[in-house]
């Protein structure tokens, strides 16, 4: 019931004239960038974020937050209109959403593709609302060895569960952690690759990297595609609207089992685009129909989206709870959690109760919000398309470098953008994972003074990792999936 009545509390907080424009206008863009292939959420969050410093923190969270519930609705709309999925996760999307497009039922399958993710998302909203609390007031018996094994079990588990290589995982984490040493030390005050330049002395902002890893990244790969938008053209009116409404109810299965699939690979932390993938497997499985997959079934576009939404929302237990983001997109939203001098963690929810419940409240909004702003600004969203990328590459590039020099005012800020922005790039073409790289840049430095701490705690002794049941079912856990891969190649060796 305290959970239930801090909802409430948080309904208080978000119900403000402000708050509630600030969501509207973050829905609207993220549906804007979700759909415009080659930008995505976590990128607008990271070129936007600089813009909310003057904002209340729980404004500024409203605000972008609602970008990423937005960018998830709008990923689908490329992706079933014209074969061009806006974000990763949607790529299951065009399976099933652009062969029903193309037979003149684009309608019903955006119709279907929005309502499931906003089921998706409702479901890992709710579980985020009771299980969040308890969570975090388990956590705050957590001490530096005990944060030390959760934040080794998240990296573990990007190498263990990634989809990539092992060693593109461990390389990428590997650089992630050599940028995020550069600087000052934080314990010795010592200089640390700092390579005797001044302007080094602070080390990478993070948000610098973000903003070329993604924004400057991802614009130069889509610039050498030479993207072009050829699609088809969908109408949506309350008639077809109802008609698919009525189908959906036979496909309980297929959301159940996706949004499960969603929650669980959202806080493991798997990511949207697995968990996209692999709800559309399983139900291509399970289907009566599982042959026609491919050609245009309902079911083969509810099936994604729902795990999509339900892994985009459930990425945020984690991050609120014990500091540690579930995706791309919540370890840019921590990082403007430490900007806004807020620590992520179990103390959040007991020092900022209006900050968390408010920004948890706005989930269930939010996306309501957005279910019905999308079903009815389709045509809008597909006429933008015809905008030539040509013209929309340039004002993205623009506003990343705005976002990047507002940070300290500093134009070494925007050599080091677009040093990130080739990395990104290089990464792209290599096939080399980018969010281990990310999540090493931003929890690095906390891995590394939790450790630093126990160590000095512990005088040394590594066995302090091992030293009661919490720590060491956490460490072991840890290399469970660190050696994951290992462990199931001779798992199919010896069958």
């Amino acid at each position: 019931m305290d959970a239930f009545f801090s909802l409430m509390h948080g309904f208080e907080v978000l119900l403000t004239v402000s708050n509630i424009g600030y969501m509207v206008l973050g829905i609207l863009f993220g549906v804007l960038l979700g759909f415009l292939p080659g930008v995505g959420g976590a990128n607008g969050i990271a070129i936007l974020l600089p813009l909310t410093f003057s904002m209340p923190p729980t404004t500024a969270i409203i605000m972008l937050a609602a970008i990423y519930w937005g960018a998830l609705f709008g990923g689908c709309i490329s992706a079933i209109l014209f074969n061009i999925p806006g974000e990763p996760w949607s790529v299951a999307t065009t399976f099933d959403g652009h062969p029903l497009a193309k037979q003149g039922r684009a309608g019903e399958a955006l119709t279907a593709s929005l309502t499931s993710s906003f089921i998706g998302a409702l479901i890992a909203t709710i579980v985020l609302t009771f299980l969040a609390p308890i969570v975090a007031n388990f956590a705050l018996a957590f001490g530096p060895p005990e944060f030390f094994s959760v934040y080794l079990l998240t990296f573990c588990s990007f190498v263990g569960m990634g989809r990539q290589s092992p060693f593109k995982v461990i390389s990428s984490m590997m650089l992630g952690f050599a940028f995020a040493c550069v600087g000052t030390d934080e314990i010795t005050g010592g200089l640390r690759l700092t390579f005797g330049t001044e302007t080094l002395l602070t080390g990478f902002h993070f948000l610098i990297a973000v903003i070329g890893l993604f924004g400057i990244g991802e614009i130069l790969v889509t610039i050498e595609k030479g993207l072009q938008f050829e699609g088809q053209s969908a109408k949506i009116n309350p008639f077809v609207v109802w008609q698919t409404w009525k189908k959906l109810p036979k496909y309980w299965a297929t959301i159940i089992r996706g949004t499960a699939v969603g929650v669980w690979l959202g806080i493991t932390p798997g990511g949207a685009t697995p968990a996209s993938f692999m709800s559309y497997g399983l139900a291509k499985r399970f289907s009566k129909d599982g042959a026609k997959f491919g050609t245009g079934m309902l079911e083969g576009v509810v099936a994604p989206e729902t795990a999509a939404h339900a892994a985009g929302t459930s990425a945020l237990l984690p991050m609120l709870t014990l500091g540690i983001p579930g995706s791309p997109t919540a370890a840019v939203l921590l990082g403007g959690l430490l900007i806004w001098g807020l620590d992520p963690g179990p103390l959040l929810f007991v020092e900022h109760k209006d900050f968390v419940w408010g920004l948890i409240a706005s989930i269930y909004l939010g996306n309501l919000v957005g279910l019905i702003v999308v079903l009815s600004t389709v045509p809008l969203w597909a006429s933008i398309m015809k905008i030539p990328f040509a013209i929309i590459a340039p004002i993205i590039i623009v506003i990343c470098g705005i976002g990047s020099y507002t940070l300290s005012n500093a134009p070494a800020d925007l050599i080091f953008m677009v040093m990130f922005g080739v990395i990104g790039y290089l990464f792209k073409k290599l096939d080399y994972p980018l969010a281990p790289m990310v999540l090493a840049i931003v929890l690095g430095g906390r891995t590394e003074n939790s450790f630093r701490q126990a160590m000095l705690g512990s005088q040394g002794d590594l066995s302090t990792f091992w030293s009661n049941g919490l720590v060491g079912s956490i460490t072991a856990l840890s290399m469970v999936m660190l050696f994951w891969p290992l462990i199931m190649w001779l798992y199919r060796r010896l069958r």
